[in-house]
C-alpha cells in the first residue's frame, strides 16, 4: 500500500516544529511514501516552504491562497496525493519511526475503512502538576482508558488519523464548518467525519496505538487560563456538532460517567490514602474542566436559539 502523509501549517511560529514534522516522515521504516505539505494562507510560510522543500522527491507542496482552515486544508492535502492511505500529522507533532508501518498494519489485518494511533505528550515546557490525565485530551493526548487495542471508535486525534484515501475522498473530506481555522478554538472536524464514516459505511475507526505520535505541548497550552478557554470551546464546538448531527451517537457520556463514577471515587482513595496538594488539584479541576465543557455547550446552545431570531449571529467559528 502506498501511503501519503499531509501536513498542514499556517504560521511562521510553528515552522521549527513543522520541519521537525516532516523530518520525522521521512525517516519511516514503511518507503513507500508520499508527503503533502500544504500552507495556508500564509504567503511567508510558503515562501520558505517552497525555498527549501520544492525539489524533494515523493513531496508535493500546496499554497491555499487564503486561510481556509485546518480541515480544507487537509482535504486539498488528500487530493493531491497518490496513497492508496491518506494519513494526517499536526505541524507541532512527530511520528515514531515505525508510524506508517503500524497503520499499514492495521489497515491490513482488520481490512479496516480508517485507523486512529495513539498520540503521547511531548511536554516542551513540562508536563502540568494541576493537569489530571483524564483530561489529556485537552492538548491532544490521548488519555487513559480512551478504548482498547482493535476497539471501533467514532474518531481518533486529528493528528494520527488515517483513512482509505477513495473512501476519504468519497465522504468529501472534512467538513468546513468545523475544524481549527488559524488560531480559533474551533473543534471537532475528526468526530464529524467519523459519523458520516458510520453513516455511510456503518463502520468506524480502528485503534491501533502501535502507532504512536508525540504532540509538542508548548508552555502556553499548560496555563490554567488557555486550558479553561480550551475546554469551553470543546464544548462550545461539541453543541455545534450536534446541530450539524443531531442523532449521531457519542462517547462523551460514556466518558462522563466512568469520569464521574470511576476516576472520581479512585481519585478520592488515593487523596484519602496518600494525601498530596496535587492531589486535591488534580480532583478539584476534574470538576472545573468538566463545568467549562458544560458552559461551552450551553453558552452554544443559547447562541443557536439566538441566532434563530437573527441571521447576524456568527456561530463559525466563536471566540479566539
Amino acid at each position: 500500500m502506498r501511503v501519503t502523509v499531509v501536513i498542514c501549517t499556517y504560521t511562521l511560529d510553528r515552522y521549527g516544529a513543522f520541519k521537525e514534522a516532516i523530518a520525522s516522515v521521512e525517516a519511516q521504516t514503511y518507503e513507500d511514501v508520499d508527503l503533502v505539505l500544504v500552507s495556508d494562507g500564509n504567503k511567508m510560510v510558503c515562501e520558505k516552504m517552497c525555498s527549501e522543500y520544492e525539489n524533494t522527491d515523493h513531496m508535493t507542496l500546496h499554497c491555499n491562497d487564503q486561510s481556509l482552515g485546518i480541515g480544507p486544508s487537509r482535504n486539498e492535502g488528500a487530493k493531491l496525493g497518490t496513497g492508496d492511505i491518506v494519513a494526517f500529522i499536526d505541524d507541532d507533532s512527530t511520528a515514531t519511526e515505525n508510524w506508517i508501518e503500524e497503520i499499514v498494519w492495521a489497515f491490513e489485518e482488520y481490512d479496516a475503512l480508517s485507523v486512529g494511533g495513539k498520540m503521547i505528550g511531548d511536554w516542551v515546557a513540562g508536563e502540568p502538576w494541576f493537569l489530571p490525565a483524564e483530561f489529556h485530551w485537552l492538548v491532544g493526548v490521548t488519555h487513559p482508558n480512551f478504548a482498547d487495542s482493535g476497539e471501533e471508535v467514532r474518531n481518533a486525534f486529528g493528528s494520527n488519523y488515517a483513512f482509505r484515501r477513495d473512501v476519504f475522498l468519497a465522504l468529501s473530506g472534512f467538513d468546513e464548518r468545523v475544524g481549527r481555522k488559524g488560531d480559533k478554538e474551533r473543534q471537532a472536524h475528526e468526530s464529524e467525519i467519523g459519523v458520516r464514516l458510520q453513516q455511510e459505511y456503518s463502520r468506524g475507526v480502528i485503534y491501533h496505538p502501535k502507532a504512536v505520535v508525540a504532540h509538542k505541548i508548548f508552555k502556553y497550552r499548560t496555563n490554567v487560563f488557555w486550558l479553561l478557554r480550551r475546554s469551553f470551546m470543546q464544548g462550545y464546538s461539541k453543541r455545534i456538532f450536534d446541530r450539524i448531527h443531531p442523532d449521531a451517537a457519542g462517547n462523551e457520556g460514556e466518558y462522563l460517567r466512568h469520569l464521574l463514577f470511576g476516576n472520581v471515587p479512585s481519585r478520592l482513595q488515593g487523596l484519602v490514602r496518600s494525601p498530596s496538594v496535587a492531589k486535591a488539584v488534580q480532583l478539584l479541576m476534574l470538576f472545573v474542566f468538566t463545568a467549562s465543557v458544560g458552559l461551552g455547550y450551553l453558552y452554544a446552545a443559547v447562541m443557536i436559539w439566538l441566532q434563530s431570531y437573527s441571521d447576524s449571529i456568527d456561530l463559525t467559528f466563536g471566540t479566539n
